[in-house]
């Protein structure tokens, strides 16, 4: 085992000193030695119940054989950084996770991982530690919060709190009503209850294999969680004892498997940069051309919130992301050869599964969408690609073309959006938010939700080298890459420049002659980052890469 380089022997008497300090028998020290990794902290709602999941963990290594030893990684909640300087490092510190989880292991010469996460950057971070790692891995989610109800409608943060900002600046929602939406939006611990990054990574770490089959749609709440918990530290005993390894777990076919369960949930956009990220980690050429070949094959066949009505816990209900993947395979969506960290193939993991619900799930033979939730789009706009939320766009905004509104930060974007400098028609352009510009690819849900709840989420686009929260819904395009900090053609684009979206045919314009461009290229200096030199923010700018690589660090 690894980690008898950390127990065995006589010069490893001070080590064991050590651990004997903290309480270890001898005994423990014969046994593997299984991190516990949690994310709990006291900040975010999705991550503050998850030391009820470590002690489940916990009790399931014991159970198995194993010695739990919990160590703890850094999380920072999306919403609560939202609209302000802290989006900044969301992101970035998916890179900070993924380093630490990789010091603590190799620090410590652990010989098994179970990972547990919940919320966006978190968990896409843990699964880049294990592929990095190769050392057997289980990952484990909080689950999902259970809905809020405002007059006996369903809401959740984004289609509660957010969207109501927008309602009561239109003057269609008194102050009175907002307090009342904004005390019940989030009812419960948990990853907010939509399909937004969170639970669309924890749900496509199912198809990936490194997580057990109910891990996305499990609410935090219940006690079916806590049995997952405990099934994963028995899970990961299993593991080490057959030496399964997550890249034997995550390999290209897997992720296929997740790209397509993607496409049929219509899941966050986000999720193109955190599998191009943790495929990177399994040194595997993974493109983001690969996801638009398998959108357009695979159907949308759900629409859970923000692209519908349904919740996650609906989604549990009806029969989970095992009965998604159960209806994909029917239509030869599915590699169902693939080993995952039950220790058996997913077509093993997914045989008894069902739709227990047709109004959730739908059949293939019924989509909701011939295509999936996300289209990659291209054009002098986006040389490298751009990514939208397809399954979240109203019909009559799959074409649009209208002149730019052009903002130099999101703040300033918002603060136009809510002084109603937008009219209809407009495509706001919101740029220097990218990977380098922001730097840390800042989401824009603020602006994105004040659109919609302003009504004008079915006449407004808006594009962006920044990215987009999960819980975007409209004709919102982000990811352009090159991004404005590049030189990208949207560092060009000027007040009243005609931009031609067409998400059906793939395609971002803008309406500019080659001469114009190259003219306008001639007057363009690279701006200084906006981070503080010293700073971890600074170093980020200068190691990460375009979103259209998932913003990755380059190889120095």
């Amino acid at each position: 085992m690894r980690s008898y380089e950390l127990t065995k022997g006589q010069k490893r008497a001070p080590h064991r000193s050590l651990l004997y300090a903290m309480g270890y028998l001898p005994e423990d020290l014969e046994k593997p030695l299984i991190g516990v990794v949690n994310a709990h902290n006291e900040i975010i709602p999705g991550h503050f119940h998850l030391n009820e999941i470590a002690q489940a963990v916990k009790l399931g290594i014991s159970a198995g054989g194993g010695t739990p030893i919990e160590f703890p990684v850094i999380g920072i909640c999306d919403g609560l950084a939202m609209n302000h300087s802290g989006m900044n490092y969301p992101l970035s510190t998916r890179e900070l996770i993924a380093d630490s989880i990789e010091a603590m292991t190799m620090g410590h010469k652990f010989d098994g991982l179970v990972l547990i996460g919940n919320c966006d950057k978190i968990v896409p971070g843990m699964l880049m530690g294990a592929a990095r790692l190769n050392i057997p891995s289980v990952y484990i989610s909080g689950g999902p919060m259970l809905t809020g109800s405002h007059k006996g409608q369903t809401v959740d943060l984004i289609s509660g709190s957010f969207e109501a900002v927008g309602a009561y600046v239109s003057g269609e929602m008194s102050k009175e009503e907002l307090k009342n939406i904004e005390t019940r939006s989030c009812p419960t611990c948990g990853s907010c209850a939509g399909l937004f990054t969170a639970n669309t990574m924890n749900s496509l770490a199912e198809a990936l294999g490194i997580a057990l089959p109910g891990n996305g749609t499990i609410p935090a709440p219940f006690g079916r969680r806590k049995q997952l918990a405990k099934r994963a530290g028995l899970a990961i005993m299993d593991l080490v004892k057959n030496n399964i390894l997550p890249r034997d777990i995550m390999t290209k076919e897997a992720f296929k498997n997740a790209i397509a369960l993607d496409m049929a949930i219509g899941g966050s956009s986000n999720t193109t940069l955190h599998l191009l990220a943790i495929a990177n980690e399994a040194e595997l050429n993974l493109t983001l051309d690969e996801f638009d070949e398998i959108s357009r094959k695979v159907p949308n066949i759900t629409k859970i919130s923000p692209a519908g009505v349904h919740s996650m816990h609906d989604l549990d209900n009806a029969g989970g992301i095992s009965a998604v993947l159960k209806e994909l395979t029917k239509g030869g969506f599915m590699i169902t050869d693939t080993i995952t960290v039950t220790g058996k193939t997913l077509g093993e993991n997914i045989k008894n599964a069902d739709i227990l619900d047709n109004s959730v799930i739908r059949r293939i033979e019924d989509p909701y969408a011939k295509e999936g939730g996300i289209a990659i789009l291209k054009g002098n706009l986006a040389i490298d690609g751009a990514v939208v939320k397809q399954s979240a766009v109203a019909p009559e905004m799959m074409k649009h073309r209208g002149p730019a509104r052009v903002f130099d930060s999101e703040e300033s974007a918002y603060d136009a959006i809510l002084s109603k400098q937008i009219t209809h028609g407009d495509v706001v352009v919101i740029r220097y938010e990218g990977p380098k510009g922001g730097p840390g690819m800042r989401e824009m849900l603020s602006p994105t939700a004040a659109i919609a709840g302003m009504g004008l989420d079915k006449s407004v686009a808006l594009i962006t080298d920044g990215r987009f929260s999960g819980g975007t819904r409209g004709p919102c395009i982000g990811h352009i890459s090159p991004e404005a900090s590049e030189g990208g053609l949207i560092a060009l684009i000027k007040e009243g420049d005609i931009i031609e979206i067409d998400i059906k045919n793939r395609s971002l314009k803008v309406e500019l002659s080659q001469n114009e461009i190259e003219n306008r290229k001639k007057g363009w200096k690279r701006p200084p980052c906006k981070a503080k030199k010293g700073t971890y923010l600074y170093r980020y700018s200068k190691m990460v890469t375009s979103a259209s690589t998932g913003a990755v660090f380059s190889n120095l």
